[in-house]
């Protein structure tokens, strides 16, 4: 089983990064083309390689489920662990991903970098590395060594002042409340606006409680579904499972 150090080594060859540790995975950008280069077929302009916020990171999945879908992949993602960007739990997929890589790579070449063209927002701890003059744009497989790669960063090892720190991590939370309050004001716009459209509904309702309009039996029919791996429990609430899997 491969080390931490030889995974990263062989992850940043592959793609032409520079991640440092393993927990950057979460974000599920890497993983997304892990498989782009074995199917090179995975929409790399819809992944967030700049992704912050872990429902960012959870679009990044689920652009990864769709192509498991496409391609029959039997394999479920654990995307709520894997979002919290643990190291054990990144560690096993990453473990996982490789040996599916090594099983269906072709060995065709793969330009990491000219497929992340347009990708949007590529943040300096995951900038391309320096090509030189040894790579000419397909993939060398057979050299996965880390190669002496310096971690791209904006400050040098104990540069970085604690103010600045402090008020970095302020601005990032204060971001993430406000983008966190916009999601809550529109969850409870819809939420009006469906609770009325199910009071309409129900005031056409006949005496035993059925409603005799076919269109209005397919909106309370898609007023009251719901998606998979999803139950309705006794009390009516919709509730979600322990882990949700994609």
């Amino acid at each position: 089983m491969a080390s931490r150090a030889e995974l990263l080594a062989w992850l940043n060859d592959l793609l032409q990064i520079n991640y440092t540790k393993i927990e950057q995975c979460g974000t599920g950008a890497a993983y997304c083309q892990i498989i782009d280069s074995i199917y090179g077929d995975l929409p790399m302009s819809r992944v967030k390689f700049g992704a912050k916020h872990e429902y960012e990171f959870i679009a990044n999945f689920k652009v990864m489920q769709n192509v498991f879908k496409a391609k029959k992949i039997d394999k479920p993602i654990p995307v709520e662990r894997l979002v919290k960007c643990k190291m054990q739990d990144n560690l096993e997929f990453l473990q996982w991903i490789r040996r599916f890589w090594e099983q269906n790579y072709g060995g065709q070449g793969y330009d990491p970098v000219g497929r992340r063209k347009g990708a949007p927002d590529i943040p300096a701890t995951v900038a391309p590395l320096s090509t030189g003059g040894s790579r000419t744009g397909g993939l060398n497989v057979g050299n996965s060594r880390a190669g002496g790669r310096t971690p791209v960063s904006g400050h040098r090892s104990g540069s970085t002042q604690p103010n600045e720190a402090v008020q970095h991590l302020t601005a990032q939370l204060k971001e993430m409340s406000g983008h966190l309050e916009g999601l809550e004001k529109e969850r409870d716009f819809y939420f009006e606006k469906l609770r009325e459209i199910e009071i309409l509904v129900q005031e056409q309702m006949d005496p035993d409680g059925l409603l005799q309009e076919p269109t209005l039996q397919k909106i309370q029919a898609i007023l009251y579904s719901t998606e998979d791996g999803f139950e309705v429990p006794e009390g009516g609430a919709v509730v979600d499972e322990e882990e949700e899997t994609f």
